[in-house]
């Protein structure tokens, strides 16, 4: 299920800079930006405990959101957000301006289906290469994630993106190459992974 919009209420800030950004802060309010769509960014504040939740609860950089700024409310999709890197609470937020023709630049996990009517039921391991994928695409369809089927795939097999259906209008950002996004592999016997090299395992049937 794709994550719907939520709006978030703002109040423009009229002084920027760090110990406005720390005032802020102390009244539970988190310093942030709108920018881009040709038009003069905005400095605003947001409740930090409203932000916080939007975070934990998933697809916050592939949601798009509706902020209310002094009566006028802003599409906007999250490009960027800090956290404390000791105390987990966010410290700052960009948001970039979007309307139905905005082309965006996405990370979009990938979810992996059918583990289980592939080499992977008979001992084979899915080496993920890539947990997300950048892509392209209009700002009011980002996908939440997409799919990869592994479903009659053998070890030995690697899954490029030319295998998985995208979304219309979904475009992956490396278009010279049809990159590896997992493979399935033999497992390593019970090979400590110290190990340098894999002593020779016993040919079994």
């Amino acid at each position: 299920m794709s994550q719907t919009s939520y709006e978030l209420k703002a109040e423009a800030r009229e002084r920027v800079g760090k110990g406005s950004a720390r005032e802020l802060r102390r009244n539970g309010l988190i310093p942030a930006v709108i920018y881009g769509d040709k038009q003069a960014p905005i400095a605003i504040a947001l409740s930090t405990n409203e932000v916080t939740k939007r975070i934990h609860a998933g697809g916050f950089m592939t949601t798009i959101a509706t902020i209310e700024v002094d009566g006028k409310k802003i599409q906007v999709l999250p490009k960027d957000y800090q956290l404390d890197p000791v105390r987990d609470f966010t410290m700052h937020v960009d948001f970039l301006r979007v309307s139905a023709d905005t082309e965006v630049t996405v990370d979009v996990p990938v979810h992996f289906i059918n583990e289980e009517k592939s080499g992977v039921k008979i001992g084979g391991v899915l080496n993920i290469v890539r947990h997300t994928v950048e892509f392209q695409c209009p700002a009011d369809s980002i996908p939440e994630f997409i799919t990869v089927d592994l479903a009659g795939h053998k070890i030995g097999d690697s899954i490029h993106i030319s295998e998985v259906k995208l979304p219309k209008g979904v475009k992956p950002v490396i278009t010279d190459r049809d990159f590896t996004i997992a493979t399935i592999v033999a497992p390593a016997a019970g090979v400590d992974e110290e190990q340098e090299e894999a002593p020779e395992a016993p040919a079994s049937e």
